[in-house]
Parts: C-alpha cells; sequence; structure tokens
C-alpha cells in the first residue's frame, strides 16, 4: 500500500473480528452513523493487518479499537471518543472525556479489553456483514 489511505475520505474502524463485544460495538455504531462515515475492518483480515503495517502498528496488537481518519491513527479510548463524536443523537457528549488524561481512559479501556472475552465471549471466525452492510467492511 501506497502513503495515501486506501479508503479515501471515510473513517475506517479497526475492530476485532472474534470479540462479541466489539461486534456489537460494531453494530452499535452502523445504527447511529446514517451518512455511512465510518467503514469497518477486523484486524485479523488481509485489510486489517494492511492498515496496520501502513500505520506503523503491531499486527499482533488485536486488544485495541483503531479509527483511521485520514492521516490520523487513534487508538483505544481515544478511538472510541472520536468515533463517539462522529454518531448521531447524545454520544457525541461523550467527546467531553477526552480531557480526562490518556493513562486514566486507557486504564479503564484496558481493563475492559483484558476481560471481554470473558464476559461477553468470542468467536470462531470474523463476523460476516449482511447483503446491505457490505459495502461498510472492507474485505
Amino acid at each position: 500500500m501506497g502513503t495515501t489511505d486506501p479508503v479515501g475520505s471515510k473513517q475506517t474502524i479497526l475492530f476485532d473480528g472474534v470479540c462479541n463485544l466489539c461486534n456489537s460495538a460494531v453494530q452499535f455504531v452502523i445504527h447511529r452513523d446514517p451518512h455511512g462515515s465510518f467503514q469497518f475492518a477486523a484486524l485479523q483480515s488481509a485489510v486489517g493487518k494492511a492498515f496496520l503495517r501502513q500505520h506503523h502498528l503491531s499486527e499482533t496488537n488485536l486488544y485495541s479499537v483503531i479509527l483511521v481518519k485520514g492521516d490520523r491513527v487513534y487508538q483505544r479510548s481515544s478511538a472510541a471518543l472520536h468515533i463517539a463524536r462522529g454518531l448521531t443523537g447524545l454520544w457525541p457528549l461523550f467527546y467531553a472525556f477526552i480531557i480526562v488524561p490518556p493513562f486514566i481512559r486507557n486504564g479503564v479501556y484496558d481493563w475492559i479489553a483484558s476481560n471481554r472475552y470473558r464476559w461477553f465471549g468470542e468467536k470462531n471466525e470474523c463476523m460476516i456483514p449482511t447483503p446491505e452492510l457490505k459495502s461498510r467492511f472492507l474485505a
């Protein structure tokens, strides 16, 4: 891949494709993103790994949601807050938490991430989008 974002001006959310919590979060975003500003790729997919390489991130980092927005990359709690900022309803209000120091926000994020499989379970394979949503997912 070159130096440009392979998806153009859209924002791309990289997520753990076998995590039930993460898949639910993707569905949550889809339902609150009527303009289709976000597209998605599982971290385990070839596209997800290409994004990680392109942005010099570890290909084994499956513990973080990652938002790629142009040349900017947000991880963990910063990604979640930037995603919330782009949703409809009251969700953009959560962006106010960006003022909380990252070590505190990421501490909470990491605690949830480290327990997500135990609390919410995992799938044996990545989510397969419905035909209506397929265009929002990068193969």
